[in-house]
């Protein structure tokens, strides 16, 4: 299911659920952040945590899991399934992990007297506000899109482990990081709770 959902610098891109999945309700979830930014994933996992906890979901940070020596190396399939045992052994049964794919490059003119929900009276009021266009040094604007994704597993000891829910988020290029992390997390939480996936009806 695709699904288009602005929240200032972020979008929802893609909206996929397990079809098999009504309502995922975790009893614990690991939140990770996937970057070798270690500031902005602190900041990023604290904040998901907190905003989670503050709708009844008992979420705990990876660096319980995914401290710096884990991380500073690439880990093997069964080194990955030895920690997948001792997360379900600590109680955990689901994973939210954010990751940034990619980022593009973007070009735009900047023009305040122009925008597509500006209707006119006739074609002179059109013209007169859109000429601008035949000036050959017309300001240009450059400003990145970040392509990230955010996806949900359950790691549940009765079944196979198994994705329940995916979305790309793409992150328009913000005045600072911390306002990107905020945007990015209140879509995510957004998606999670429409779609009832961890976040189900009022807290306690």
């Amino acid at each position: 299911m695709s699904l288009l959902q602005s929240c200032n610098s972020s979008e929802l891109i893609e909206n996929w659920k397990n079809p098999e999945i009504d309502v995922f309700k975790a009893e614990k979830v690991l939140v990770l952040a996937m970057t070798n930014d270690v500031k902005n994933r602190e900041l990023f996992e604290k904040r998901l945590v907190n905003q989670l906890k503050d709708k009844g979901v008992n979420a705990v940070k990876s660096d319980v899991f995914f401290n710096s020596d884990f991380t500073s190396r690439p880990r093997t399939e069964e080194e990955l399934g030895a920690l997948e045992r001792a997360m379900l052994s600590e109680g955990f049964d689901a994973i939210l992990v954010s990751k940034v794919l990619g980022a593009e490059d973007k070009v735009t003119l900047v023009q305040s007297y122009r925008s597509w929900d500006k209707s006119f009276n006739g074609f002179e009021d059109d013209y007169y506000s859109s000429q601008g266009l035949y000036v050959e040094d017309e300001e240009m604007q450059k400003y990145t899109v970040y392509h990230a994704e955010s996806a949900l597993y359950c790691i549940c000891p009765t079944k196979e482990r198994e994705i329940i829910w995916k979305g790309a988020i793409d992150v328009t290029e913000p005045d600072n990081d911390r306002k990107a992390i905020k945007d990015y997390i209140s879509m995510l939480v957004w998606a999670l709770e429409d779609q009832e996936l961890l976040i189900i009806g009022a807290p306690d």
